[in-house]
């Protein structure tokens, strides 16, 4: 933190509580999605981004307290950073876990269907807005490296990548929910959501 100045770590305390404040509403909404669809996929998001809003609050507060606190010591901010990493690792790797435990229980016998639509919206929304902050994120690491921050870019960038999986299994319910091959995609789509979850956890800080 202490290669920031006032005005760079303002800025990128700004940024964080945006993210959080409109990380906010998707579970929500997600959850909704949820009892309108019967897509496994649709629940893996709801996972995906409830885990998400937990880990976004971890990276907003231990940066807000690295920022008021200037007799914070450096071993004393790697500490608080590393121990915000692995909080946001367990609850991951914690949600990836049930991901792939309802993957493997309701893979087989699945229907996808219902209304997808809200679904389809959300994660059209999801992907603008992580992408807007991925690259606001990169651009703020380039400009000064901080390591809470440049965990973000790599969220953000990660969070895209899913809401593209996303879309791509929800629009084939939307088209074709009674094919064969639909099921199929859905149940990928979820396994895709599991795979980011776990690989987050992994390697929080990319």
């Amino acid at each position: 933190m202490n290669s920031l100045d006032q005005a760079q770590t303002a800025a990128r305390q700004r940024t964080l509580l945006v993210a959080l404040l409109l990380s906010m509403w998707a579970p929500l909404a997600t959850g909704y999605a949820v009892l309108t669809s019967q897509s496994m996929t649709q629940v893996g998001d709801f996972v995906r981004r409830s885990v998400e809003l937990v880990a976004l609050f971890i990276s907003w507060w231990v940066f807000r307290r690295m920022a008021r606190d200037d007799q914070l010591d450096k071993e004393k901010a790697a500490s608080m950073e590393c121990a915000a990493n692995t909080s946001v690792a367990v609850a991951l790797y914690v949600s990836g876990g049930v991901m792939v435990a309802l993957t493997l229980l309701g893979g087989s016998t699945n229907e996808p269907g219902g209304n997808v639509l809200p679904g389809l919206v959300i994660a059209a929304l999801g992907l603008v807005t992580n992408v807007w902050f991925w690259r606001r994120y990169a651009r703020l690491t380039r400009e000064q490296y901080s390591a809470i921050i440049a965990a973000q870019r790599g969220l953000y960038r990660a969070k895209a990548a899913v809401d593209v999986a996303v879309l791509l299994a929800l629009a084939a319910v939307a088209i074709a929910p009674a094919k064969p091959l639909t099921r199929y995609v859905d149940v990928l789509g979820s396994c895709v959501v599991a795979g980011y979850l776990l690989w987050s956890g992994a390697w929080p800080g990319l």
